[in-house]
């Protein structure tokens, strides 16, 4: 059985939602139904209620004593916003909450899947293109509208899909709630710093994004995670459990112990190879020094878990600028990997501290999927859908090269 959250919103299509819910009913799923008023005025609430033999929410102010915008998402496991008029979704990408279905699905931290349908003037707007890019950019999965005859009495794209499409996308959300439940993961993100002084320091730029997004799914699909995160402006999902650190150092330190305990490491860190050899209690004058740095190695964190993972299935992370998928195989086997993500930082627009990525993954002997361009959010959801995957295949442990 599973928990759905159906939120209806004010379209013609409404009434297609209570047969979604009919269908969901009969086939074991437990349903929580959210009203707008205007879906009110398309499909009665005692429609839904009949259907799903309980209350139908439509205000904040239904049984307010239960706080039932944060219950509802906390009790659910998938979200499903039906039909996504134009309306809600520009609601839904600026973060207007102004009644109980927007400060639902503001609150949820579960999938949340839309389904939009509308006259097809308004879906190929801008307006509403970019509001749904901003949806999918945040891992909203929506279910494209189909082309057919429109309320309008009108041909066109916009409306609803078909009810198959819409359940194969909640199962698939619900599955990704669910893969990773029971598991341990570790995931190591950001840049480190390698202090010459007190204010200077060798790094790089990288900001840590793509690796707390890689945080963030596991988390969505049930995983307990641990953090280990170098220093960045960007905040980390609430659930997760971050250790701060700032040196390659102390990120070896950190990540050793959590990683034995792990299932599943996910190394993004964008670690120093390199630190310098002396660091000066205070900031050094331009005229005080030769002006030559003397370097030392930097532990390497990824080939001493690869030599000790154990039972954990171990992913690393490359980003390269030349011979890009032959580098990333050497590093695969060299350290021991069961998978390497590796992306092109050569300036094709997907590099550090920008908001999209087109990842490579690479496992054993020729194993290969290219993940096409996409968010970063995005990207991690692509991503642990084939880590998974091929640790399926390795039989659920580590290959061990």
């Amino acid at each position: 059985m599973s928990r759905i959250l159906l939120g209806v919103c004010g379209g013609i299509a409404a009434y297609k939602a209570a047969a979604l819910t009919s269908f969901l009913v009969q086939r074991g799923d437990d349903v929580n139904v959210i009203m707008t008023q205007e879906a009110q005025r398309f499909v009665g609430a005692l429609t839904f209620s009949a259907l799903t033999g309980r209350a139908t929410y439509a205000s904040l102010w239904d049984a307010p004593e239960t706080i039932p915008h944060i219950r509802l998402t906390r009790d659910s496991e998938v979200m499903v916003v039906i039909p996504a008029t134009a309306n809600a979704i520009a609601k839904l990408a600026h973060g207007i909450a102004d009644d109980l279905l927007t400060n639902a699905a503001l609150a949820a931290r579960i999938p949340i899947v839309i389904a939009p349908a509308m006259n097809d003037a308004m879906y190929e707007h801008e307006a509403t293109k970019e509001n749904l890019r901003t949806l999918l950019a945040r891992g909203y999965e929506i279910v494209e509208p189909g082309v057919g005859f429109l309320a309008e009495r009108e041909f066109g794209i916009g409306r609803l899909a078909d009810q198959e499409a819409i359940v194969c996308a909640i199962d698939a959300a619900l599955r990704r709630t669910r893969d990773l439940a029971g598991e341990r993961v570790v995931v190591t993100a950001g840049p480190t710093r390698e202090s010459i002084d007190p204010v200077r320091f060798l790094s790089n730029a990288s900001t840590g994004t793509m690796g707390i997004e890689v945080a963030r799914e596991a988390l969505s699909r049930g995983a307990s995670v641990d953090l280990i995160l170098g220093p960045t402006l960007v905040q980390p999902p609430l659930g997760v459990r971050v250790a701060h650190v700032v040196s390659a150092q102390e990120m070896y330190e950190a990540t050793l112990p959590a990683a034995y305990q792990a299932d599943i490491v996910v190394a993004s860190a964008a670690v120093a190879d390199w630190r310098p050899v002396r660091t000066f209690a205070h900031k050094v004058k331009k005229n005080d020094v030769e002006p030559t740095l003397r370097l030392e190695r930097t532990p390497d964190i990824l080939a001493t878990l690869g030599s000790r993972k154990g039972k954990a299935f171990l992913v690393g992370f490359a980003a390269e600028t030349q011979s890009v998928e032959q580098q990333a195989r050497e590093k695969l086997h060299g350290k021991h990997l069961d998978a390497i993500a590796v992306n092109d930082v050569s300036g094709n627009g997907t590099g550090f501290g920008i908001g999209e990525t087109a990842l490579t993954v690479l496992w054993g002997a020729q194993g290969r999927e290219a993940l096409s361009r996409s968010s970063k959010r995005e990207a991690a959801r692509k991503l642990w859908d084939v880590l998974l995957e091929v640790r399926k295949r390795n039989g659920n442990r580590a290959s061990g090269d």
